[in-house]
């Protein structure tokens, strides 16, 4: 059904029903309730009636279950990191806030996998599985929890050698509109046994179902990391480099572009001194002697390509700070216009298009005369674009809304997407029937009426009902 916001009396019955079972786990305070809005984007804030705190599944399914009988929204919570405003809540509602559900319920490392709840975040998931010599590989960057890593299909730095969420979620439990439990899968490692509803889950940004246990694969520590930077003439060159390197059949970890731009505010936000030029950023796994011999083979491709030299990280803290560096970028980025704000946006395309897709859309930045960066996981032909702007001036909120527009574009005439990570939420549902046409569409809202006829679950997110 089509939403309007809750009729007030509703929502109050609602939240007194919330504030008897929940108590101070059950906030309405303004602040609290802005920041479960939009944080992290130039979108509108559009924060829920209230916020609740629940500490295991049954909690969740509870609230749900109180929104459901009342037709009221509730929209999954986790670190708020998501950048196309998933979190607003543009009809009021309850925000469920999963912070509080941190554990790690079973890690089974004979099999590779391990179950979580979905408040748990990257980083403290692969700080408990170091003593099982274990990692879990996606790495968006962002300290992002589990669970909102499983609604937006995350991505990240690695994901050229490990995948993406939609390869490393083994099976999902979830709540979903009508406050019941669905388990998606068990955990044997394939299935044929009807449709995959794990998949159907992940990338859903919350509109079918609340994930609360998480079953992941995981990866063992390699033996051996190195990695480093190699400079280039121009992003052409670089972005070519990575191409050469993936269909040469190189196993590299990860391979992201920084433009040189983007390295001179990377240079500036966290003290280092790179050279300000297209730098690609390298890391390779395995043994010795296979780490030593992959980087010895892209040596030889970006010195075919003028790039050069490859400067090695040796020590893991020389590495680690230049991966802090490249997961800073947003906040250097920022840096570069004191005042303005930086709106993150993503396309991918294949890799053979991502040199030619980058150089048209450098020149567009040019034209339109922007300050916008671009850093990417280039390993996937995914890669950003940081558009500094000043929200207070409507012209060049006009330039920005063409550039991002034509920027899609692009990507769709190289066969390419308008979010290779970031999801659609708010920001991109206008691309989407472009993108994937109407019968797509019409098939996504289908499978919504069908699991949310009263579409409580995250409304507004993906498409419009």
């Amino acid at each position: 059904m089509a939403r309007t916001r809750v009729d007030s009396a509703v929502m109050a019955e609602v939240v007194s029903q919330l504030q008897a079972r929940f108590s101070n786990r059950c906030s309405t305070s303004v602040s609290v309730r802005e920041q479960h809005g939009n944080i992290t984007t130039w979108l509108p804030n559009e924060a829920p009636d209230v916020v609740v705190f629940p500490q295991d599944e049954a909690e969740v399914q509870e609230i749900v279950k109180i929104a459901a009988a009342n037709k009221v929204p509730v929209i999954a919570f986790g670190t708020g990191s998501s950048l196309e405003g998933h979190v607003n809540a543009p009809y009021g509602g309850i925000s469920i806030d999963l912070s509080n559900m941190k554990k790690i319920i079973a890690v089974h490392p004979e099999d590779l996998d391990c179950v979580v709840e979905p408040g748990v975040t990257r980083k403290e998931l692969n700080d408990y599985l170091k003593s099982y010599g274990l990692f879990f590989p996606i790495d968006p960057g962002a300290d992002a929890s589990l669970g909102g890593m499983v609604a937006t299909r995350a991505s990240g730095t690695n994901a050229v050698r490990y995948g993406t969420m939609k390869d490393n979620v083994l099976a999902l439990d979830a709540v979903m509109a009508n406050g019941e439990m669905m388990r998606t899968a068990r955990r044997a490692k394939k299935t044929s046994a009807g449709y995959d509803l794990t998949r159907l889950l992940v990338g859903s940004e919350g509109t079918l179902g609340i994930a609360t246990k998480i079953t992941l694969r995981l990866s063992g520590l390699p033996e051996a990391i190195s990695g480093g930077v190699c400079p280039f003439p121009s992003v052409k060159a670089a972005a070519d480099a990575v191409i050469m390197t993936i269909q040469s059949g190189i196993p590299v970890a990860r391979i992201e572009i920084m433009d040189e731009l983007q390295v001179k505010a990377v240079n500036t936000y966290s003290k280092l001194t790179l050279p300000e030029q297209p730098l690609l950023f390298l890391e390779f796994h395995g043994s010795d002697t296979g780490v030593a011999e992959q980087a010895e083979r892209f040596g030889e491709i970006a010195a075919d390509l003028g790039g050069g030299p490859f400067n090695w990280a040796s020590r893991p803290e020389e590495r680690s700070k230049l991966w802090a560096a490249r997961h800073d970028v947003y906040w250097s980025c920022k840096a570069l216009r004191p005042g303005a704000e930086a709106l993150a946006t993503d396309v991918c395309v294949p890799i053979s298009a991502l040199a030619d897709c980058i150089d048209e859309t450098k020149e567009d930045i040019a034209k339109t005369g922007l300050l916008a960066p671009i850093v990417g996981h280039v390993g996937d032909g995914n890669f950003h674009v940081s558009v500094m702007v000043d929200r207070h001036s409507p012209a060049e909120v006009e330039v920005v809304e063409g550039f991002l527009k034509r920027l899609v574009e692009r990507a769709h005439k190289f066969d390419g997407t308008c979010t290779g990570e970031h999801g659609v939420g708010q920001g991109k549902k206008k691309y989407l029937k472009a993108e994937l046409g109407e019968e797509a569409v019409m098939a996504m809202r289908a499978i919504k009426q069908a699991l949310d006829p009263d579409n409580i679950m995250n409304p507004g997110k993906i498409f419009d009902v």
